[in-house]
């Protein structure tokens, strides 16, 4: 439990810093010409920004990385990418009115049980639920944000449900961030980070030691 802790208060802080950060871009978009700013508008982007650093890592992580684990009771990166899949899938699908696919939700419980699957299998199950969340987030509008949904925990807002699977997609990927950095694989964001240069988005995560390239941040 006490290695667990140290493992997962890092990873807590990076993912504040990167909320932070989306939440600044966010006052940017989705104003009118009065300056009023769009809550749907901010979510999408939030989701959009994350979806590209959990794709990017999937990708730049090695086939023999999928079953690296940095403490034999955490997951190991595959189930991360497979974990991130099943709940979008599952979250998605149903905000967009569609059935989950089966194929890719039976492998995904077969690896959330202990069944390996390969990064190719895990890679495309993560693609087709973003193509279930591009529908739902597209779906959400001003006025069906505060419309009665169901989710994992019973009813809520569509809105508050599309922006609880962003914030499930930010700490799975601050856990994969810290798996790419221990197998020496410099993660999307900072990569992304240096070919913007000082934008927003850089400089905001590069703020402190942990954010910086050498600080270990993301």
């Amino acid at each position: 439990m006490k290695n667990w802790r140290c493992f997962a208060i890092p990873v807590a802080m990076m993912f504040g810093m990167v909320a932070h950060a989306q939440g600044m871009g966010s006052m940017n978009m989705g104003k009118d010409s009065g300056g009023s700013v769009s809550l749907t508008a901010g979510i999408v982007q939030q989701y959009d920004s994350v979806k590209t650093d959990l794709e990017k890592a999937a990708e730049a992580m090695p086939e023999d990385g999928y079953s690296f684990k940095p403490m034999p009771a955490e997951r190991d990166f595959g189930g991360w990418v497979a974990h991130v899949a099943q709940s979008q899938l599952g979250t998605c699908s149903r905000l967009a009115g569609q059935t989950p696919d089966s194929a890719a939700m039976e492998m995904l419980r077969g690896v959330a049980s202990g069944t390996a699957a390969t990064k190719a299998q895990l890679v495309d199950a993560l693609k087709k639920s973003f193509d279930a969340c591009d529908a739902a987030y597209n779906g959400l509008t001003d006025a069906n944000a505060g419309e009665a949904v169901q989710s994992f925990r019973g009813s809520t807002s569509r809105i508050a449900a599309l922006a609880g699977n962003t914030a499930h997609d930010n700490e799975c990927y601050g856990s994969m961030a810290v798996y790419l950095r221990l197998k020496g694989i410099v993660p999307p964001s900072t990569a992304d980070r240096g070919m913007m240069g000082s934008g927003m988005r850089g400089g905001m995560r590069g703020q402190g030691g942990m954010g910086g390239e050498n600080g270990g941040g993301r």
